[in-house]
């Protein structure tokens, strides 16, 4: 694979979460996941959707504080953190396709 397609799949992987309200922002990362046979790509694919499964599960945990009011604090923090740290790891991706960026404070799961 050479670096624009490697470096093309990385930034599309992480840029999926921009499209939240669909489905889609989680398949795209599966099936560049499932598809690509890059290490580098595969890696940020993985990373992509360990973020999209952390904003979902804090995004359910802050709803559910909302009702005793601590949530409605948090909830700008999330939204601030899903906008920022996806454009971060485009950056860093764009600027060095060969290493895999790893998000912090994301709980791996996969």
């Amino acid at each position: 694979m050479d670096a624009d397609q490697r470096k093309l799949l990385s930034i599309l992987s992480h840029a999926a979460i921009f499209l939240s309200w669909s489905i889609i922002s989680f398949g795209i990362p599966v099936v560049i996941f499932l598809t690509a046979k890059d290490p580098a790509v595969k890696e940020n694919a993985r990373e992509s959707l360990n973020f999209h499964v952390n904003i979902y599960v804090y995004a359910a945990i802050i709803f559910l504080l909302s009702f005793v009011v601590i949530g409605l604090f948090l909830a700008p923090v999330l939204a601030l953190a899903a906008l920022i740290m996806p454009i971060i790891a485009i950056v860093r991706t764009a600027e060095n396709p060969n290493v895999p960026y790893r998000y912090p404070f994301v709980f791996r799961i996969f």
